[in-house]
């Protein structure tokens, strides 16, 4: 390269790997998908969780809908870019957010009349199981503010009770929390639980397997709470209950810890939901300190990220049970991902308190609900399949934002 020529690419900020040009214009498609994206914008809803719903306009009058982590406004190095361009445009910006993201493979199928499964390599099931996340006792009760025992909240009656509900909503797999408080005064930075509190856990999932029996998959959650003792011990307890996992006992990226526990107990090990790429997933996968596999579409890159990342997981024979806490836009764009690979056990669905969750979107040019009987049926519509209900957002808008649609 001579003195005055400059190269095809510029370093990103902080270095590491080089951007492409966004200059280059060259590979225009026919006229039909030669479109640009002229205008990103977001809005809030408060569920839940809050739930940020992303839209990306092109100069075709095709509109992508997504649901990201944080408000999405910049059209920054986006703007003018061909949308069609998912994989350039996601290894180009970087940081491009997950719901951005999701709105352009929801263009794409647009653009080609296709449902985003098919843009995926073809769908594996019609339809795609869910499982519930479920309470008992008061998520948000007297035990965490230490004015009652908790051990009167979280009650082997209540988590059966809840359980019995799930179950008879039509769900075929549910999870509980399980690192709920049994002392008022536990001292949670030691990460240890006695003996009463392990007792206490037991009795739990006792009550909800006597309740449901063993054909429910039940899975439990520790949030990463634990040492590599104390998840062990809890473990070997819970292993008479045949549970479908546990998931998350010690800090995420402890990988070795992981797999520590995971040696130690026939109980299966799940965790993923807080890395963050397929790299760190091949390190998880490495350490072979997991059993199941469970990634974010909205933690770990977006949809072309899940897939790499579960076609990693199948290499090894780790299957996926997926990470979801977001709306219904969210949990579509995981149905049609998670149909798209062979490797699937189960989607989460984080909403059942939230009476409207049904109600944000409608089926692009179908009848029926998102979610009957503890599946999703994935969407023909093109694209996600799915359109915002605008009168259903503009009801649970956060304060001081606008309606996009």
């Amino acid at each position: 390269m001579g003195e005055d020529e400059q190269p095809d690419y510029v370093i990103p900020p902080g270095g590491g790997v080089p951007w492409m040009d966004l200059t280059d214009k060259e590979g225009h498609r026919p006229p039909e998908r030669d479109i640009v994206i002229t205008d990103v914008s977001s809005m809030t809803l408060q569920a839940n969780f809050t739930w940020t719903i992303v839209k990306v306009e092109t100069d075709a009058g095709i509109t992508g809908i997504g649901e990201g982590r944080s408000s999405w406004d910049d059209l920054g190095l986006l703007e003018g870019q061909n949308p069609l361009d998912i994989n350039r445009l996601r290894d180009i910006r970087g940081g491009l957010d997950d719901g951005v993201e999701m709105a352009l493979w929801d263009i794409k199928g647009k653009v080609l009349d296709v449902p985003v499964y098919e843009l995926l390599g073809g769908k594996y099931r019609d339809s795609v199981r869910i499982y519930c996340d479920t309470h008992g006792g008061e998520a948000l009760g007297g035990a965490q503010s230490g004015t009652v025992d908790p051990r009167e909240i979280y009650t082997p009656e209540s988590y059966a009770r809840a359980a019995r509900e799930v179950v008879d909503e039509g769900f075929e797999a549910l999870k509980f929390d399980l690192d709920v408080k049994t002392h008022a005064d536990v001292d949670t930075a030691a990460r240890r639980l006695d003996n009463e509190a392990i007792d206490h856990k037991v009795s739990l999932v006792e009550a909800v397997r006597e309740e449901i029996g063993y054909e429910i998959d039940l899975g439990f959650d520790l949030h990463w709470n634990f040492t590599v003792e104390t998840a062990t011990r809890l473990a070997k307890r819970l292993e008479p209950f045949d549970l479908a996992w546990l998931e998350d006992p010690v800090p995420p990226r402890k990988y070795d810890a992981h797999r520590r526990v995971r040696e130690a107990t026939s109980v299966p090990i799940l965790t993923g939901e807080n890395l963050r790429d397929p790299g760190e997933f091949k390190q998880m996968l490495t350490a072979e300190g997991m059993d199941l596999a469970a990634p974010d579409l909205n933690n770990c890159g977006g949809i072309r990220n899940f897939v790499r990342i579960a076609n990693l997981c199948d290499l090894e024979g780790v299957p996926v049970a997926a990470h979801n806490i977001r709306s219904p836009i969210a949990t579509v764009a995981g149905a049609h991902a998670s149909a798209s690979i062979p490797n699937f056990v189960a989607l989460e669905y984080h909403a059942r308190e939230v009476p409207w969750w049904e109600d944000l979107v409608e089926r692009t040019g179908e009848s029926g609900s998102i979610l009957e009987d503890g599946y999703v049926a994935l969407p023909e519509g093109p694209g996600l399949g799915v359109e915002i209900n605008p009168d259903v957002a503009a009801e649970h808008l956060i304060e001081g934002e606008e309606l996009i649609f």
